[in-house]
């Protein structure tokens, strides 16, 4: 078997369920883990050691009562710092938060806990989900930046910390990291899953997501997670239920791809532009129907819609704590929410509109396939640690509110990771899954580890 670290959530599950070992032994091999790399990589706010222990020896003694055992029974996970734990201490990667212990779970993590799961600790998020660089380093090069807002959690799963992670995303931030540290990162549809107890960035655009080494872990934990809140009036019933096994392809289903080139060829550099093509060039070998698609007329204004909703939702979240401790706030999110001041009512009605004009737009045209693809981001991790990278591949699809699953498909000339994403409609979170496991199997895209770390 491989070393417990090297396990992806599910393998794990299986393997605690089966008795091959503990839940309690592999929070061990993780905390050993933690123990070697955090000090290098700084990617948790709180390693909550004995707290882990203890919820890994209840997993292990729940497996001798009978019902229903969930998939990630004993799985530890990270927790982005800006979802509420109770009784752990909840930062927001902030000194305004420094010391704040919320007295309940987010929706989210509590129903983790429920299936089994246990919280290894707080990861790093840029402060306030915002975009001030974190202190966390990139495990495959220190001088890249580890993207963000989710940076923590994307390092702690790249570097085998953990083998999964929590993050959300309001403009790039679980899509963005993930591609740079070389892991899979989901985004949900918008209103599958409770925002209960995560602080609030832009309510129109904040989404729950999470990280993982397959596609198959963040399907999973869809399952686990996804449902109604009433304390979350933008939660829906998923049409379908549950995903279950329903993301697998058969075995002889191909999917139906639109390449998007346009925009993002014109972005990216030129090694993005051929690997992309390179990718989409061995799922037609393998299969799949690929073709061109066109992005709709609207998408020329997104960008700017998405500035002035995301800055005006934003100073408005933010308004008591920011008029109480502005000199407490880092210098990208102050000049965001100084910015949203200047903003009139009118701009962000009609960056509204135009969201709603390009959502339409989007689902009409995606009707005639699976999903759509293009690159993960414009290029790979930018040597620029003063910047958490450029979010202007993954906006789009937060604007729309539509699943997107980034997976790792190689590595760029530098050694640094490279991926795709694949987005389908709102709501087809299974399509969007189904798609990128499919092409996870084709490519075979291990990447394996950073170099740096054994």
């Amino acid at each position: 078997m491989k070393e417990l670290h090297e396990l992806t959530a599910l393998d794990a599950g299986r393997a605690i369920v089966e008795r091959k070992f503990s839940a309690a032994e592999y929070v061990e091999a993780l905390l050993t883990r933690i123990e070697r790399y955090e000090p290098d990589l700084l990617a948790w706010e709180t390693v909550d050691s004995e707290g882990a222990r203890h919820a890994a020896r209840v997993a292990d003694q729940s497996l001798d009562s009978p019902g229903r055992r969930g998939p990630f029974v004993g799985v530890p996970f990270g927790v982005k710092d800006i979802y509420y734990t109770a009784g752990l201490r909840t930062t927001m990667s902030s000194t305004v938060f420094q010391d704040f212990v919320p007295d309940h779970d987010a929706t989210s993590i509590a129903r983790m806990r429920a299936s089994g799961m246990v919280v290894l600790g707080k990861s790093v998020s840029t402060e306030f989900a915002s975009g001030d660089p974190p202190r966390t380093r990139n495990p495959w090069d220190h001088e890249c930046t580890p993207g963000g807002s989710s940076s923590g959690s994307a390092v702690a799963v790249a570097a085998r910390m953990c083998p999964i992670a929590t993050g959300s995303q309001t403009a790039g931030s679980v899509c963005r990291p993930a591609a740079y540290n070389g892991v899979v990162g989901f985004k949900p549809t918008f209103g599958r899953v409770s925002r209960f107890g995560v602080y609030p960035l832009s309510w129109s655009f904040d989404t729950v997501g999470w990280m993982a080494r397959s596609v198959s872990d963040c399907a999973a934990m869809l399952d686990v997670v996804s449902g109604i809140d009433p304390r979350d009036p933008s939660t829906k019933a998923a049409p379908g239920g549950s995903i279950g096994e329903s993301y697998r392809s058969a075995a002889e289903w191909k999917p139906r791809i639109g390449l998007v080139g346009e925009y993002f060829d014109d972005q990216a550099t030129p090694e993005v532009v051929s690997h992309t093509q390179a990718v989409a060039d061995r799922l037609a070998d393998a299969g799949a129907h690929v073709e061109t698609f066109q992005l709709p007329p609207s998408f020329d204004g997104l960008h700017e819609a998405h500035l002035v909703v995301h800055y005006s939702e934003s100073a408005i979240a933010h308004r008591e704590t920011f008029n109480r401790q502005p000199n407490d706030y880092a210098p990208n999110i102050r000049a965001s929410i100084e910015s949203a001041t200047l903003l009139p009512l009118s701009a962000y009605v009609n960056g509204q509109r135009i969201r709603q004009v390009f959502y339409d737009e989007l689902h009409t045209g995606l009707s005639g396939y699976d999903v759509i693809m293009m690159a993960s981001t414009p290029s790979p991790a930018p040597r620029d640690l003063s910047s958490t990278g450029d979010p202007m591949f993954q906006t789009p699809w937060t604007n729309a509110g539509t699943p997107v699953v980034t997976i790792p498909t190689g590595l760029s000339a530098d050694g640094l990771p490279l991926g795709v994403q694949f987005v389908s409609t709102a709501w087809d979170d299974a399509g969007a899954l189904r798609a990128a496991h499919w092409a996870e199997r084709v490519l075979d895209a291990e990447i394996g580890l950073p170099p740096s770390l054994g």
